[in-house]
């Protein structure tokens, strides 16, 4: 009896709603452009972030009271033997609506790919999820002992499902205080999960498009063997990895926000040879999708991205040569960030989208490069999302107000953005922003694939994105 008990707790645990991270931007991608297929936007999302219940400078209490909260939330390590990645692609592709569709798009996470679907009218499918799995006792300030945890749960992991990788991540820039509580794993699929094969074998056309969206960063990757490797700090955090590797001024303010102690800072190594980022796609993967359109005659796309700016850039450049070619104005600009995007709403109000993935300073100094080369918006509105620890490399209030700022009649910034220590908000903040702009229905027929992926290669000005 008690070992049905045990068994029945364990499969909870690793249920798929609960190993796809819910504060994840995999998570959220796929539900947000699900949701838009629905013809639905994301209101109701109103699920409030881990940061945000638990950010800043916290006493220690307070620290404690926050790691027991952040735990209880994640995957404990006794249930990741039960985790069944396969369940978890059943979860993805049950979020759309069955019919049938002219492409899909698959790969790494990006906002944009959740515009371009969305107005393609097709589902978006990650290459991977991510997922936080318990850490007791843990501390940001400790890289070592996260990895030898890590190398546990991955092993677990590993053994249960031998067609994943682990990507670990450390980073208590990105994560704050969750970066002290659990371990932060990108899994990744080495082919073509079987629930995305029987999903697209039944909803797709027979002359369909395949679209593959890759990540091409790359970063000091730690192989520790068998599947699993380790990557200390993220480019997502704006800042270099010699800051991880050599405990660097920024780290190290970061850490002092966190109230941890920067001596133990102690990488597992002092080098390591470079790979592709955790939001990156396994070379197997592709291959595996290539094949399977291949033998359904099934016409196929790359797009690459070496800098997540171009790909926003690109996208957002194609929705307005979209919106113009159904005598849209095309001239109003929604600038969103992390967490905080609607597809279904951008669509409503006729809006162009352009993503940042964080609210880094190189994020605003690119969307401001962008935005000096492009031809005028009207309006210009910015949703700025929370950091885990703001440092030197956050994006202050001004950059986004000088951003905001080329729209020649509206310059909008969120008032949250005015707060630098701000933490993420609900997804369903940047609905109610966005809610409040006028509609411009009805929408330009979707765009077909075709044609977005030509019309794509010619707005890529720059060498950091390349469509094959």
């Amino acid at each position: 009896m008690l070992e049905e008990s045990a068994r029945a707790t364990a499969a909870t645990a690793a249920a798929p709603d609960r190993v796809l991270c819910p504060d994840s931007m995999t998570r959220v991608l796929v539900t947000a452009t699900a949701r838009a297929l629905h013809g639905r936007d994301c209101g109701d999302l109103g699920r409030r972030p881990m940061l945000a219940r638990y950010g800043g400078v916290l006493a220690s209490g307070a620290r404690r009271a926050a790691a027991r909260t952040a735990s209880q939330a994640a995957v404990p390590l006794a249930a990741t033997s039960a985790v069944d990645a396969d369940d978890v692609a059943r979860w993805i592709v049950g979020q759309y609506p069955r019919r049938s569709y002219p492409a899909v798009i698959v790969g790494s996470p990006h906002g944009a790919a959740a515009h371009l679907a969305t107005a393609a009218g097709v589902p978006w499918l990650p290459s991977g999820f991510e997922m936080a799995v318990q850490w007791p006792d843990g501390s940001p300030d400790d890289p070592n002992a996260a990895l030898t945890h890590g190398a546990a749960v991955a092993a677990r992991l590993l053994a249960a499902n031998p067609a994943l990788t682990i990507r670990q991540v450390h980073d208590p820039v990105l994560r704050g205080v969750l970066a002290g509580s659990t371990v932060s794993l990108h899994v990744r699929w080495q082919h073509l999960p079987d629930p995305y094969r029987e999903f697209l074998s039944a909803q797709l056309d027979r002359n369909a498009a395949v679209i593959v969206v890759r990540d091409m960063r790359t970063w000091p990757v730690l192989d520790v063997g068998a599947g699993h490797t380790f990557q200390l700090g993220s480019p997502a955090s704006g800042l270099d990895a010699a800051e991880f590797r050599t405990a660097g001024t920024q780290l190290c303010q970061a850490l002092r926000y966190l109230d941890a102690d920067r001596v133990r800072w102690r990488p597992p190594t002092s080098s390591c040879p470079e790979r592709y980022t955790e939001t990156g796609v396994e070379a197997g993967f592709e291959e595996s999708v290539r094949a399977w359109a291949r033998a359904r005659r099934l016409r196929l796309h790359r797009v690459l991205y070496a800098a997540p700016e171009a790909f926003s850039a690109a996208v957002a450049d194609l929705h307005r040569q979209w919106l113009r070619g159904a005598g849209k104005t095309g001239n109003r600009l929604v600038v969103e960030s992390g967490r905080l995007l609607d597809p279904a709403q951008v669509l409503r109000a006729g809006m162009v989208p352009y993503w940042c993935e964080t609210p880094s300073s190189r994020a605003a100094m690119a969307l401001s490069w962008w935005l000096a080369g492009s031809t005028t918006f009207s309006s210009v509105d910015v949703l700025v999302d929370g950091f885990g620890v703001p440092t030197a490399a956050t994006a202050n209030p001004s950059q986004w107000n000088a951003a905001a700022k080329f729209g020649a009649k509206r310059a909008a910034v969120d008032p949250a953005a005015t707060n630098l220590a701000m933490f993420p908000l609900p997804v369903r903040h940047a609905t109610a922003v966005l809610r409040s702009q006028a509609a411009d229905l009805p929408p330009p027929p979707p765009l077909t694939p075709d044609a977005a992926m030509e019309a794509i290669g010619e707005c890529a000005a720059t060498p950091a994105i390349l469509v094959c």
